[in-house]
């Protein structure tokens, strides 16, 4: 089993990097683990993700990262599991109403990859193997900070989570046929800006210790 684990940034996956079991090692034919840095937002994420792609095949790819959260009753520093993940920011204002690619009519609801205009993880049952609480996301290229904006994406999309390169993943491995998982945790409220009210580190430690736990239950069934 062979397990890439990708992030925006290396600072995101830094801890299981230096914390990994040597039993993981690459030379390790049984189960592996590589670590993959993407760049920031979905043009990055998807270029380097194809580039990654083609040089190997991974058994299952894991997206980690930071995450804001539009649900302030949520816990900064919570972790959860993405199962639909939405492109926030691909269409057009007219009239002052947002109107995004299937309200176009440029892509129709269930075209591939997209199912009713989402892009869920369809592996999500079988890798979610320490069941972590599972949330909608939504994956814009301009952080939202725009009262607007902030409803759109929670009454049209029920979104919880945004980040800027998840919905790439999830294109990728549904048209590719990738397993994958994306697993975030909360670092801030969104519109937010105040980094001082930001739980940036724990966010980042609750992620690896929630990624090196679920290394651990990967090997036993690889």
């Amino acid at each position: 089993m062979r397990i890439i684990i990708t992030a925006a940034t290396t600072m995101e996956w830094m801890p299981t990097f230096q914390k990994i079991n040597p039993k993981y090692a690459t030379n390790n034919k049984r189960f592996s683990v590589g670590f993959h840095e993407s760049g920031i937002g979905m043009l990055a994420s998807s270029v380097s993700l194809m580039k990654m792609f083609a040089q190997e095949t991974p058994t299952l790819i894991i997206q980690v990262g930071i995450a804001g959260c539009f649900d302030k009753k949520i816990p900064l520093g919570k972790v959860f599991a993405v199962k639909d993940d939405f492109v926030g920011d691909i269409g057009v204002v007219e009239k002052k109403v947002w109107k995004d690619l299937f309200d176009l009519k440029l892509d129709k609801p269930n075209d591939p990859p997209y199912e009713k205009k989402s892009l869920p993880n369809p592996w999500l049952k079988q890798y979610n193997l320490l069941n972590i609480p599972t949330k909608k996301s939504v994956t814009v290229n301009t952080i939202t900070t725009d009262k607007k904006r902030i409803e759109l994406y929670t009454n049209r999309y029920k979104a919880t989570l945004e980040s800027m390169e998840g919905a790439a993943l999830h294109y990728m491995g549904r048209d590719l046929f990738i397993p994958f998982i994306q697993l975030r945790a909360v670092s801030n409220y969104i519109g937010e800006r105040d980094k001082n009210k930001w739980k940036m580190h724990e966010a980042i430690y609750n992620l690896n210790e929630t990624v090196l736990a679920y290394l651990d239950a990967l090997n036993k069934i690889a």
